[in-house]
């Protein structure tokens, strides 16, 4: 029987008969707030943060009196921000556009033009952010998102400081939103992690990595908490690797000045794929908030061991040129902006052990890279062989072994991989499939990963959000690997539209595995 038991009342003394607290269908809604973006004009901003802010207003998850405030440069004073705004809205908001609900949206809306060091600008920003308060009703809770490049986050913070702007009145909110990446090593995480935490307490530091918004990230913590049946094979008796995968088709773009010196292992291992790495590998939660999903990712990343010989288990590369999507690619050193003798990595593997009674013997392979043969996440799970087989070696000759693969994008679900009988005669055992596509499991469209995040920080929920712990961690894990890179050689040579350098399938070779084909 369903609990038809009544909600608790509200403030007012008045229940609603109708709702039970069985009733999981009302979703979420932001309280009383506003939200400032530096750098509103930015391509972080015009494709994802400002659609994002629509799609949430558009689902009804806003309150009514939601103000935003966009930063932006003084040097574009001639454009009009607001049509700039809503031009990327219409195209890139996963909803249907409607004008309606942009104008509710646009009547909270204001501009800002300044550089980061114009104290004029910042207290305008205080005026207005004061002006609003009183006018839109936000109660004082405003979030500052940064969406800035990483060179600038210690001057927007302090500006924030010395213009009273992260002092909460009483009663209120104020939060920091800081996209990646946290620094560049340990040391200047660390260095990042005290100039924030000396304007913001850490809680109210929330640090975007937007995988962690994707519903299908998420669901790896109900595949495996909420199913009995994976539980007792998630384990080194049952698991033979792990494989983590996050694979572009693209090239670097004109993004030359922000990745040349950062490369790809700084840019996707140090976050994305170590924080999927954690959410596999790491014991049940006591309860899912924050602090217990910290407590048990940072002693998975604290168990990471790195291999003793890192030029054996270890592998960066450069694209070169080659043919992508039919079109003639040009190789990284030949792109614009970038310098003929970079060392930057644009593909990097690297294989890793769980050092726990759980993973011990398990390794963890974790690759990334541009312009591979198709851009795609996944997290696979491969299984060990049957350690006996009553078939002989030509019934299971195409038999491999069982898998189960976790895409985060793009056609986002599961598969798992295991042997089945041919139709026939004979005993032939052949690999069949088995998949979920939550397109095709629900009616409900999954959100985009930053409508997630950006309610969550309104909510002032950072369950999905890494902490400075697991920031210095990763950063940990990740700096012996790229020292190591700096004095050993140059990086291997890969062929646009391919999967990466021969000397990653060495790598695995090596341990008597080979990397999925995705």
């Amino acid at each position: 029987m369903p609990d038809t038991t009544p909600t608790t009342p509200g403030a007012d003394g008045w229940t609603n008969p109708l709702r039970t607290a069985s009733d999981r269908r009302l979703p979420r809604i932001a309280g009383p707030s506003g939200l400032v973006i530096f750098g509103v004009t930015g391509d972080l901003s015009r494709k994802k943060l400002m659609p994002a802010v629509y799609d949430l207003a558009n689902r009804g998850l806003l309150p009514p009196g939601f103000s935003l405030i966009g930063f932006a440069r003084r040097d574009r004073e001639d454009e009009d921000f607001a049509q700039i705004v809503h031009d990327s809205v219409r195209e890139h908001a996963r909803t249907e556009f409607r004008e309606e609900t942009w104008q509710q949206l646009a009547e909270g809306m204001r501009f800002i033009l300044g550089d980061f060091g114009d104290d004029e600008a910042f207290k305008k920003l205080r005026e207005t952010v004061d002006d609003l308060d009183a006018s839109r009703g936000t109660s004082g809770n405003f979030a500052f998102y940064l969406s800035v490049p990483p060179k600038f986050f210690p001057k927007v913070v302090r500006q924030l400081k010395k213009h009273g702007l992260a002092d909460a009145p009483e009663g209120s909110w104020r939060r920091a939103v800081i996209e990646k990446p946290f620094g560049h090593d340990l040391r200047s995480a660390r260095e990042l992690n005290a100039l924030v935490h000396d304007v913001f307490e850490p809680d109210q530091v929330f640090r975007i990595d937007h995988y962690l918004g994707k519903e299908t990230v998420q669901n790896i913590l109900a595949l495996r908490f909420a199913n009995q049946m994976y539980e007792p094979i998630w384990n080194r008796s049952y698991v033979d690797h792990v494989q983590i995968t996050m694979a572009e088709d693209i090239g670097i773009g004109g993004r030359a000045g922000y990745y040349d010196g950062i490369g790809s292992a700084r840019d996707v291992i140090q976050n994305h794929l170590l924080q999927l790495l954690a959410l596999t590998a790491m014991e049940e939660p006591i309860a899912f908030d924050a602090e217990s999903l910290l407590t048990e990712k940072l002693k998975v990343l604290k168990s990471v061991r790195l291999p003793e010989e890192l030029g054996e288990h270890t592998v960066f590369g450069q694209y070169a040129a080659g043919w992508q999507g039919g079109e003639k690619a040009v190789g990284y050193l030949q792109e614009d902006g970038i310098d003929p003798a970079s060392k930057t990595d644009t593909y990097a593997a690297v294989k890793l052990e769980v050092d726990n009674r759980r993973w011990a013997g398990v390794p963890f392979y974790l690759r990334t890279g541009k312009r591979l043969g198709r851009r795609v996440t996944e997290i696979a799970v491969v299984f060990q062989r049957a350690p006996h087989s009553p078939f002989d070696s030509t019934a299971t000759a195409e038999l491999g072994t069982n898998v189960l693969v976790i895409r985060v994008q793009p056609d986002e679900g599961m598969t798992t991989r295991f042997g089945s009988k041919v139709p026939g005669t004979s005993m032939e055992i052949r690999d069949v499939t088995m998949d979920f596509a939550y397109g095709e499991s629900f009616t409900e469209e999954s959100p985009e990963a930053y409508e997630r995040l950006l309610l969550d920080v309104l909510l002032g929920d950072a369950n999905l959000f890494p902490r400075t712990e697991e920031v210095e961690e990763s950063w940990r894990i990740l700096d012996p690997i790229e020292e190591y890179w700096e004095t050993h050689g140059r990086p291997a040579q890969y062929t646009s539209g391919g999967w990466g350098p021969t000397e990653a399938d060495e790598m695995l070779a090596r341990d008597g595995r080979r990397w999925r084909r995705p």
